[in-house]
């Protein structure tokens, strides 16, 4: 049986991401590769076959033996990554968010469209089963017209402490969070064109020390290099005529949530307790769904990113649906620091 060579850059997010292709029949991790080797040795253990470790991404991208690359870095890195692998013929697949910016997200997409290497976002919610369930009612036209749609990560005191990425530059609350929900709505709804988006950001916490993992107090030597956001919020407005209201807080005085809400003109629902909403005979019908335990989305990410590249199956999580959710990301963060709209449809 024919098998995916895959190499993890990472040892972070790449874990779960790694485990899933190890133990895909179709699938074996064969290389990692980490600024830390003692990160790789640990997670070396994990897996089925021992690992090449390599701490020089440019050298593990030219290693013949390699088929695919699992990039799952800070966001800073996948690009730089995920451009040499493709430039060496390889499959990439890319954790969430594609870029730290958008023009080397275009780039990026460009390179690997041209290049004809398979190209996917690793999307744990977008893949998770009450997305899926939410996406086949919308597809099936249960819910009429999806008219609108509300999507929140909250969380009290969870800004990242372990990596200076997350807080530089290029990181921040909506990249790394409000990600998930924009894409799983935007999913959700069909993928409509964006045309334009309305934000506000800022930090409020971060740069005073505050809101940090599980109210944990890092050094001032590490919060005071923040530079992003740690909250972004605003409206999204598609060339449907649909909206969606997008919101993310690293850190707040609110109760912690991961929601996404939706309004159509037959039904609505709730990502989180999966309900469903509908009038019947004048009546409103509250529905509590309550999935079976079905396969894990790591699971799915890593079978799915096989398929496409032995069975050449269309892709359904491709780097261009990441590249239009980082070009909704950074007009929202574009609009909160000129404070006007940013329209896409120029």
């Amino acid at each position: 049986m024919k098998q995916v060579r895959t190499a993890i850059v990472g040892m972070g997010i790449g874990r779960p991401n790694g485990k899933a292709i190890a133990k895909n029949p179709r699938g074996r991790v064969v290389a990692l590769c980490d600024l830390v080797e003692d990160r790789m040795k640990d997670f070396a253990k994990e897996l089925p076959e021992p690992p090449k470790l390599y701490t020089d991404y440019k050298a593990m991208c030219r290693d013949k033996e390699i088929d695919a690359v699992m990039v799952g870095t800070p966001n800073q890195w996948h690009v730089p990554i995920a451009l040499e692998a493709v430039r060496r013929g390889k499959h990439v697949l890319i954790t969430k968010p594609l870029a730290d910016a958008l023009a080397p997200a275009r780039r990026l997409v460009a390179a690997q469209e041209k290049a004809g290497v398979v190209g996917m976002m690793s999307l744990s919610m977008r893949f998770s089963g009450s997305t899926l369930y939410l996406g086949q009612m919308a597809r099936r036209g249960d819910f009429g017209e999806l008219y609108y749609a509300r999507a929140r990560s909250i969380r009290r005191s969870g800004i990242p402490d372990w990596n200076l990425g997350f807080i530089e530059k290029g990181g921040g609350a909506f990249r790394d969070m409000g990600v998930h929900v924009l894409d799983s709505a935007w999913w959700i709804l069909g993928m409509p064109r964006p045309v334009s988006v309305t934000g506000v950001a800022g930090a409020k916490f971060g740069p005073k020390g505050r809101g940090y993992w599980d109210f944990r107090q890092p050094p001032k030597s590490f919060w005071r290099k923040y530079g992003s956001d740690d909250y972004a919020g605003g409206f999204i407005r598609f060339e449907s005529g649909a909206g969606l209201q997008c919101e993310s807080f690293w850190a707040s005085h609110q109760a912690p949530e991961h929601q996404i809400e939706l309004f159509g003109t037959q039904a609505g629902a709730r990502y989180s307790p999966l309900t469903l909403y509908r009038t019947v005979d004048g009546a409103p019908h509250d529905i509590t769904v309550n999935l079976p335990k079905g396969a894990d989305p790591w699971d799915l990410i890593a079978g799915h990113f096989i398929d496409c590249i032995l069975d050449g199956k269309p892709c359904d999580a491709p780097l261009r649906h990441g590249l239009i959710v980082q070009e909704m990301m950074e007009a929202m963060l574009r609009s909160a620091e000129a404070g006007r709209e940013v329209r896409l449809d120029k």
